[in-house]
């Protein structure tokens, strides 16, 4: 089992520490674990001149899994794309084909008031939001800034080849078929061409999963059906622009964006896991962070990655008694339960495992 950690920069040091020894807690006996750190996003600008370094990537390809931190730093907008620390990721996804984003949002019961939603709207939410992440207007080519009649003018291009859309449709299918059976495509169809392409693949592609329920919705709407009734949806396809946004929007039904952890697939079994948050900088190095969405994407490589359900069921049992117990982390306190700090937390969630 080789594991390529890379923590990044920002919060993202601090809990993938946590979710590391989570990892290495949980990994039978029986099996051989191998850790390789290297740096990423603003440390590997600072170990090798580049956001994503060469050697860094080469690690990444010879793993059977990445546990990724954070990445990018302030002002990374000021940067060409190519040498942001925060691009890093996106060239890393790229790189390794993992188109696959998978962002599961669900409610720990423990938690169900620290949603910014009431109670009976949120209770029992237990939805997977599918993010195709290696298209959209993130990697559409052109794009830039040039000058047009004596004006600046930003461009970007929102591009999806047929072949694209149905790959990450079959894995919004395949998933259903674990869950509830049903699939809700998002997209902008009534006014992107982009979108209509979508809209007419995700349905042909539906046709050969007849036991799945497809349905389709806008974006704006499917926004606004999320903050409504969550709980209507199972899973949800979507593009890299719109799962970017709608996914964060589903962290705050959860109770904290740092519950929110993420697994990105492509054709094989390598994956990379991340927690959803970014980077931090406001609250980075200040032991408060809250680890548990790195934690429970170890749980998540558990499961995809090398196929140890009993190791993934391990990890989500300790982090529900952990909340059961009252521990909270900044973000999710509330009067009554126990404020801790990054680390503290994370020995909680050790000392859980049994």
């Amino acid at each position: 089992m080789k594991v390529a950690v890379l923590a990044g920069d920002g919060i993202g040091k601090e809990v993938t520490a946590e979710a590391l020894k989570v990892l290495q807690a949980v990994v039978p006996k029986s099996a051989e674990l191998e850790v390789s750190h290297a740096p990423i996003g603003g440390a590997g600008v600072a170990a090798a001149g580049d956001p994503l370094p060469a050697a860094t990537l080469e690690l990444a390809r010879k793993s059977d899994a990445i546990l990724f931190g954070a990445a990018g730093e302030p002002g990374d907008e000021k940067i060409p794309f190519d040498m942001r620390p925060g691009a890093s990721l996106l060239r890393l996804r790229k790189a390794l084909g993992l188109f696959a984003n998978f962002r599961p949002a669900f409610l720990f019961p423990e938690l169900a008031d620290a949603s910014s939603l009431k109670r009976e709207i949120v209770d029992g939410l237990d939805i997977v939001i599918l993010r195709e992440l290696t298209g959209d207007l993130y990697f559409g080519e052109p794009r830039g800034i040039t000058i047009e009649g004596g004006e600046r003018v930003g461009i970007n291009t929102m591009r999806y080849t047929e072949s694209e859309v149905r790959r990450i449709a079959h894995a919004a299918f395949r998933a259903a078929r674990q869950r509830n059976r049903k699939v809700c495509s998002v997209d902008k169809a009534n006014v992107l061409e982009t979108m209509q392409l979508w809209r007419e693949v995700v349905t042909e592609v539906g046709t050969a999963y007849p036991d799945v329920e497809l349905t389709h919705a806008f974006v704006d709407a499917a926004a606004m059906m999320l903050m409504r009734n969550p709980r209507q949806f199972d899973v949800i396809v979507t593009g890299n622009v719109f799962g970017d946004i709608l996914s964060d929007a589903a962290a705050m039904l959860t109770g904290s964006i740092g519950m929110l952890p993420s697994a990105s697939l492509g054709s094989d079994r390598l994956g990379l896991y991340e927690p959803v948050h970014g980077t931090a900088p406001d609250i980075a190095g200040k032991d408060i962070a809250n680890p548990l969405a790195a934690i429970l994407s170890v749980e998540m490589m558990m499961r995809l990655s090398f196929d140890l359900p009993e190791a993934a069921t391990r990890i989500r049992r300790a982090v529900s008694k952990v909340l059961a117990e009252g521990y909270r982390t900044a973000d999710i306190y509330q009067p009554g339960t126990k404020k801790v700090g990054t680390r503290e937390m994370g020995e909680a969630v050790l000392a859980a495992l049994g």
